[in-house]
């Protein structure tokens, strides 16, 4: 049975579109793009979360303060204030990324498409060459969470970690090094 399955133009864009179908990404809200304080400070005093962000963010003031502030966008807010407001506003706009599964972490990858290490070039997955298999248990999956958590797991950031920490930590360095230089990829996890 086929496990969930990964496409892109390059490694590291399969990789990460696999991913995207175990986890969810860091991401911003798109209901979340004022920026002026007053604004910010509406969106915010609407619900229950964002009351909590603005506590958590350590905007400490009276109620009747916060009245003057939501009924006058002029108001005069010192700049602590709008930072705190500020602070809070992204800390509820930005949704954190989901921890890497060990479903993936310990998964097989089966990569298909061009690969390359020293003089073997071959098209992986295909009648003449097998898929290209990694065990993902035997890597180092760190930096790659790192990233991934961050919100900065780039495509070639993720071929490249990938490679480095995951391909040459289950078979080795190959001939010369591993390269995915072909235009089209899928990696299959199991």
């Amino acid at each position: 049975m086929a496990g969930p399955t990964g496409r892109g133009n390059s490694l590291g864009a399969a990789l990460n579109d696999v991913l995207r179908t175990q986890v969810t990404p860091r991401h911003r809200l798109s209901s979340y793009g004022a920026k002026h304080w007053h604004a910010q400070l509406s969106q915010l005093t609407g619900t229950h979360r964002g009351y909590q962000a603005l506590e958590t963010a350590g905007l400490e003031i009276r109620p009747d303060t916060l009245i003057k502030w939501l009924s006058d966008p002029e108001y005069n807010v010192r700049s602590s204030y709008r930072d705190l407001i500020h602070t809070a506003y992204e800390n509820v706009a930005v949704v954190p990324a989901e921890p890497i599964p060990d479903l993936v972490k310990n998964g097989q990858f089966e990569i298909s498409g061009k690969v390359r290490t020293g003089n073997d070039e071959r098209d992986r997955g295909t009648r003449r060459a097998a898929p290209l298999r990694i065990d993902g248990s035997r890597g180092d999956w760190s930096e790659i969470e790192t990233l991934w958590l961050a919100g900065d797991l780039r495509d070639d950031d993720f071929e490249d970690r990938f490679i480095d920490d995951v391909i040459v930590a289950d078979i080795g360095e190959g001939t010369d090094g591993w390269e995915f230089n072909g235009d089209f990829y899928a990696v299959e996890l199991r």
